[in-house]
């Protein structure tokens, strides 16, 4: 799973700040252990302590959804 989250941050060509980084690896984590996300899932810890739904939207805005999408198929393939 973490060679997949690192090939899918490199084909994003972007520079992720850190708190982006960091939401990145919580959601990682949530999918390795849940096999799949959504938007749901950021009213529980650890997303809620973080800023919940509101603060993943504020960072990614309307990226969130497809990135979600690409996330959950990628991480457990």
């Amino acid at each position: 799973m973490d060679a997949n989250f690192k090939a899918w941050l490199t084909q994003q060509k972007k520079d992720f700040t850190e708190e982006k980084i960091r939401w990145l690896e919580m959601i990682k984590d949530h999918i390795a252990g849940n096999l799949s996300i959504d938007t749901d899932d950021f009213e529980y810890a650890p997303f809620s302590q973080a800023g919940g739904i509101g603060r993943v939207c504020q960072l990614f805005g309307e990226e969130l959804n497809i990135m979600l999408d690409e996330l959950n198929e990628r991480l457990v393939a």
